[in-house]
Parts: C-alpha cells; sequence; structure tokens
C-alpha cells in the first residue's frame, strides 16, 4: 500500500488525549505499589486488577466479566455484530468458526513469514542505515502483509493505515471527542463501501487469487451459512481494525525495550543472524513484558461477581461495575513470575499475557507470536544497531499509540 498519505495517521493530540497518555505513563508504577498493598482498588464504580491470578481469573469469568466493544463497535459496523463484541453465545461462536475457516493456520509459515521477512528486508535494505521504526517499518510490514492476506486492498483515495488506526483508536482508546467521532462515522462508512465494491469486483469473475476474501466468497457459493455479504464484510473490517494497527504499537516498544539493555539486544542479533527465529521470538516477548500493548485492558461486570474468592483480598463486583486489568502489573508478579524485574529470554509460556486469556483471546495470537519478531528481524540483523541521536531515537507516544523511533545502522 504505498503512495502517498493523503491525512496523517494520527490526529493532532488534544487535551484528553494528553491526559490518557500521562495517565498511561504512570499506569505502570501505581499498579506496582497497589499489587502490593491494595491489589484490587475501587474507585467509585471502577476495580482495577492488578495480580497474575486474578487478571487471568477475570479473563477466564466472561460470564461474569464481559468486553464492553458492543457500543462502538456498532458505530464502526453499521449495528452488524462481531464476534469480539459478544459474550459465550450460539452467534458468537458461530462468527468465530467461520473465520477460523478462512483464516488458516497453515498459512503463517507457508505464507505470512515469509512475505513478512523479505517486506522487512526490503524496507531496511534501502533505507540507507537510517530507519523510522514505526511508521516506515512496521506500520507499512503489517497494512501490506495483512491487507494482501485479508484481500483489502488500499482504497481508492484513501488510506487503509489511516482508516484502520483511526477506527481502530475510537474502538480502544475514544477520547469521547465529536472530532474523532464524526471521523469514524465518515471512515467507517468509505471503509464498508470499498469492501462492498471489492466483495462485488472479486465475485465475478473470480480472479484466482487465494485471500481470505476468496475463500469467504467461495464459502458463499458453497451456501455455507456465516458467509452473506454482509457477514463477510463486517469480519474483514473486524480483522483490519483488530488486527493491523497494534504492530506499530508494540513492535517498537520491543525495540526501544531491548535498546535499553545492550546484553538483550546483543542476544536478540545473535538469534537473529544465526536464523535461530524461536530464541527471536523469546527475545522480543520478553522485551514486550515490560511495555506491553497496554498497561490495563477494560472488561465490565455483565453480572455480580467475585474477583479472588476465599481470598483476604476477595471483592465483590456489583452488576454495571467497570473493571481495567492489569496486563503489565500482571506479567511483573514475583507470585508467579521468579525475579520478574529481570530480563529473561527463557520464561516460560504461561508467564506471559500478551494476548489475554479464554474466551477472547486475540484472534490472531498465532499470526502475532509469529510475524512480530520477524518484522524486527532484519532490522536486528544490521550492525552497530542504535539509536538516532537527540530526541529522534527516543520512543515517542501519542496517548497509547508510538509514533516515532529513529534508528542508525551500519
Amino acid at each position: 500500500m504505498s503512495g502517498a498519505t493523503p491525512e496523517p495517521v494520527f490526529r493532532p493530540p488534544t487535551l484528553k488525549t494528553r491526559l490518557i497518555g500521562f495517565g498511561l505513563r504512570r499506569m505502570p508504577l501505581l499498579l506496582r505499589i497497589w499489587r502490593r498493598i491494595w491489589p484490587i482498588p475501587r474507585f467509585g464504580g471502577t476495580f482495577f486488577v492488578t495480580r497474575y491470578d486474578d487478571v487471568r481469573d477475570v479473563y477466564l469469568n466472561d460470564r461474569a466479566f464481559g468486553v464492553p466493544y458492543k457500543t462502538n463497535l456498532d458505530v464502526i459496523m453499521d449495528n452488524q455484530p462481531f464476534f469480539l463484541s459478544m459474550g459465550d453465545t450460539p452467534d458468537y461462536h458461530a462468527g468465530r468458526n467461520a473465520m477460523l475457516e478462512v483464516v488458516r493456520r497453515e498459512d503463517i509459515p507457508a505464507r505470512l513469514v515469509p512475505q513478512a521477512e523479505a517486506m522487512a528486508e526490503a524496507i531496511v535494505g534501502q533505507a540507507g542505515g537510517r530507519l523510522e521504526v514505526v511508521d516506515q517499518l512496521v506500520r507499512r510490514v503489517t497494512f501490506d502483509l495483512l491487507g494482501d492476506y485479508f484481500g483489502v486492498p488500499n482504497p481508492p483515495g484513501g488510506d487503509l493505515r489511516v482508516w484502520g488506526t483511526r477506527l481502530f483508536e475510537f474502538q480502544f482508546a475514544d477520547d469521547g471527542t465529536p472530532a474523532l467521532r464524526a471521523e469514524v462515522d465518515r471512515i467507517g462508512k468509505a471503509l464498508r463501501d470499498h469492501i462492498d465494491v471489492e466483495l462485488a469486483r472479486r465475485r465475478a469473475p473470480a480472479d484466482g487469487k487465494d485471500d481470505v476474501m476468496a475463500r469467504c466468497l467461495a464459502m458463499q457459493a458453497q451456501g455455507k451459512p456465516g458467509y452473506s455479504d454482509v457477514e463477510i464484510r463486517t469480519a474483514l473490517m473486524g480483522m483490519i481494525v483488530g488486527g493491523p494497527p497494534q504492530p506499530p504499537m508494540v513492535v517498537p516498544q520491543a525495540l526501544d525495550q531491548l535498546l535499553r539493555r545492550p546484553d538483550a539486544l546483543s542476544g536478540a542479533q545473535r538469534a537473529a543472524r544465526d536464523g535461530v527465529d524461536e530464541t527471536l521470538s523469546s527475545y522480543v516477548f520478553e522485551a514486550m513484558r515490560f511495555d506491553p500493548l497496554a498497561p490495563v485492558m477494560p472488561r465490565v461486570a455483565v453480572a455480580d461477581g467475585v474477583i479472588a474468592a476465599r481470598t483476604r483480598r476477595e471483592r465483590r463486583v456489583p452488576k454495571g461495575s467497570k473493571l481495567m486489568v492489569g496486563l503489565s502489573s500482571a506479567m511483573m508478579d514475583s507470585r508467579r513470575l521468579p525475579e520478574p524485574y529481570d530480563f529473561d529470554p527463557r520464561r516460560q509460556p504461561h508467564e506471559y499475557i500478551h494476548f489475554g486469556y479464554g474466551l477472547h483471546q486475540c484472534f490472531g495470537i498465532h499470526i502475532n507470536k509469529a510475524v512480530l519478531p520477524i518484522m524486527l528481524k532484519p532490522l536486528l540483523k544490521r550492525d552497530n544497531l542504535r539509536r538516532a541521536h537527540g530526541r529522534a531515537g527516543r520512543l515517542r507516544k501519542q496517548g497509547a499509540f508510538a509514533v516515532g523511533l529513529n534508528v542508525r545502522y551500519d
């Protein structure tokens, strides 16, 4: 998806987004204090969950603690249901299973990993030793790779990177401003219309391309339920809104953490140069633990519930309460992670909660586990990888979003 970007990926920061960013920067310290002395604090109708066991239990208790995504998803999807917003219902499983039929695990090693590595290698190789990681590398690779895989090309006169990021911001970091809602109304309709046009174009005549849209249309032609035009459109929008915007947030953060630790950076570079992708992944996901996608994730009590039942910290949570579930805090809990503040790439898989647990574990978890580290592999193979001088070489954020990190290499 090349070409000039018609509008910036991020809106100018507002006072509210600055306050959100201020709070997010200080949230890990607050969670660390609360985890020790007040593990489930309550402020009005909002509970904060800080310990590993309690975070895991909230994720696994979807009957009491559901996701709060329906209201904003209805705006994006024009009131069409999408399984991300549903509880444990037949409709949820039907929608999710329909996508599992067409987003196949075998595509990851056969297609996505080699394509991601080749794209990243081309960008790094052509950058001349000076690279901006967030947009020039990670966002380009992610949207090009997944747009092609899902069958949603760049829209005429628009930019999928901008559209997807803006809709993701509304869905997961809505600041409540009328300006953002107006943009979402415009972009949401434009993306729905764009996918409808692509569905019509791809259906007649079929072009022989193998991607998720083509597979959905093949299922539709066979008369399988779950693949009407509106169901395909809604599912593909859900993939675009929920998937590609995430790597540009978290992959630069992982690199930033490696650059802070010369020994860890050296180990990751050695794994990249030796082609030991499993070891490379262990370094990247351990780095992500120190600065995950978000310090907290929201849940809402859809029924009366209990956290830490039959313990001294037991909390009864009334229906309608909000919960902020501390991912970053859980992954620093010494009750379940030995020496949590040490960088240890040999940790066990259960020590990570990057992609959640239970019913609403990230749908793209297997893609993310394979592709996120690979996007950094060509860069890590370069000699003398280092930060750019000055402010450009520091990770810069706007709210929850990484917006810049410049590096140099030989």
